[in-house]
């Protein structure tokens, strides 16, 4: 006899059966199904549009989980899966031949992340006792869309879709995803773990990854989730700007326009001004739930103050800047 809640075990059961599910995580909630049934994760890029060489996250029960996708793990990332499995961090690793060919994009790794969400690791534990070794889950949303942070917002972009509700995300953005696959590991996407945890848990300096056009081997990047460089937008555009600039243009700024900012600003009757967190923590657990609040009030532009410098920041910029991309 399972031991698992009602709506998790039906949740494993559908799982087992092939079907896509919404998964609370910590970070943002999933779009998941099996990661070795290759139906079942075609299925999870034709749902959100996605391109099918674009890899998705495989999420495990456990570190004892991982050497079935891996071939290698370096002492580094073992070090960090002690540290911060289960949390929000992605390590990618050579990928073992002929596994998850579907869910890894066709590259020849493979992204693991062990979610620290209770209903999450409780949902993967009953999978595992059904025959689902790792369940693929890239973020519940249309592709290229702010991702989704609640239950409510899943089944916003998904109405027919089982989604486990485990309340609104603690973290609220993706994970920092670590390429592990070379001799020096190096960050792809930060998120609320900063290069300074991670260089100290690990024992190894971690880099930040060039972009492309610097990048004296492009072809040993390891590709990875939610790193290009249009993503996580809401239908009105996004700009990035500090706060003179972002004060010069609001003498003239209407009611098409929403300004998210820490600092106060003195905005012309009409214009929606919402505050951001001083906290990047905060902020962070703020960001797309605020996205989505001002999208609703069908403003065309939203103004937001760009956060400061510092790797404490380094997530919620990211996200803002991609999401600000044309």
């Amino acid at each position: 006899m399972n031991t698992y809640s009602d709506e998790v075990w039906q949740a494993a059961q559908a799982l087992a059966r092939g079907e896509l599910m919404g998964l609370p995580t910590e970070t943002v909630y999933g779009l998941a199904a099996d990661a070795l049934n290759t139906e079942a994760v075609a299925r999870i890029f034709q749902t959100k549009g996605r391109p099918a060489n674009h890899p998705l996250i495989v999420h495990v029960a456990d570190a004892g989980q991982v050497a079935l996708f891996a071939r290698a793990v370096p002492v580094f990332a073992r070090e960090w899966m002690a540290a911060f499995w289960p949390g929000p961090l992605t390590l990618i690793l050579p990928r073992r031949a002929g596994v998850a060919d579907a869910a890894a994009g066709g590259h020849d790794t493979i992204a693991l992340r062990c979610p620290a969400h209770p209903m999450a690791l409780a949902l993967l534990q009953a999978a595992q006792h059904l025959g689902v070794q790792g369940v693929a889950a890239p973020s519940a949303n249309l592709f290229g869309r702010v991702s989704p942070t609640t239950a409510a917002h899943v089944r916003e972009a998904f109405a027919q879709l089982l989604v486990l509700d485990g309340g609104a995300c603690e973290v609220g953005i993706e994970s920092t995803i670590v390429d592990c696959s070379r001799d020096t590991p190096v960050l792809l996407r930060p998120g609320m773990l900063s290069l300074s945890q991670l260089s100290a848990a690990g024992g190894v300096p971690v880099l930040n990854a060039l972009p492309p056009s610097a990048d004296p081997n492009p072809q040993a990047t390891a590709a990875a989730p939610g790193t290009l460089a249009s993503h996580y937008a809401p239908r009105a555009r996004v700009h990035l700007m500090g706060m003179a600039q972002l004060a010069a243009r609001l003498a003239s700024a209407d009611a098409s326009v929403a300004v998210w900012s820490r600092s106060a600003v003195a905005a012309p009757a009409g214009v929606h001004c919402l505050a951001m967190p001083n906290d990047a923590t905060a902020c962070a657990h703020d960001l797309f739930a605020q996205l989505r609040t001002i999208d609703a009030l069908g403003v065309q532009d939203i103004w937001v103050e760009a956060p400061p410098v510092g790797e404490d920041w380094d997530g919620v910029r990211d996200r803002l800047e991609r999401a600000a991309h044309a």
